[in-house]
């Protein structure tokens, strides 16, 4: 319960709307120690509007901002894949590029190397690559 109220807005909106979360955080919103609630959430599975996902997925370090808002990194993921997804595949962005776009549209700072661990987290290859493709 305490996951879905931190969470509310993903429940609502979907990944990008994922805040920051951590396991103190829920620890402490629900008197417990970090470790119970690691352990309760360890191998254990909610089923939600867009998908099932498992609970260690709430849990998510976060993004800056140029306003100071925070985002999930796995929003920025999706944020990466969906502009990567866009792109004109002739000429494909680099990763210093999709970190102008995501500070240009979305408001979010972001390393270029933060860019390309996400992007290899995603199994998403390097715009050379992805011209290859075509």
């Amino acid at each position: 319960k305490s996951i879905v109220d931190f969470q509310r807005e993903f429940f609502e909106r979907g990944v990008r709307s994922l805040k920051p979360l951590i396991l103190k955080d829920v620890a402490h919103y629900i008197g417990v120690h970090e470790s119970t609630v690691s352990r309760i959430t360890t191998n254990k599975y909610m089923g939600t509007p867009f998908g099932v996902y498992e609970m260690k997925f709430f849990f998510t370090t976060g993004v800056g901002s140029e306003n100071g808002d925070a985002f999930s990194a796995n929003a920025v993921m999706d944020l990466i894949a969906e502009i990567i997804e866009n792109e004109d595949r002739n000429s494909p962005l680099k990763d210093e590029e999709i970190v102008t776009v995501l500070k240009e549209k979305e408001n979010i700072r972001i390393a270029r190397r933060t860019v390309a661990k996400y992007r290899e987290i995603l199994h998403i290859q390097s715009s050379r690559e992805r011209r290859r493709l075509d």
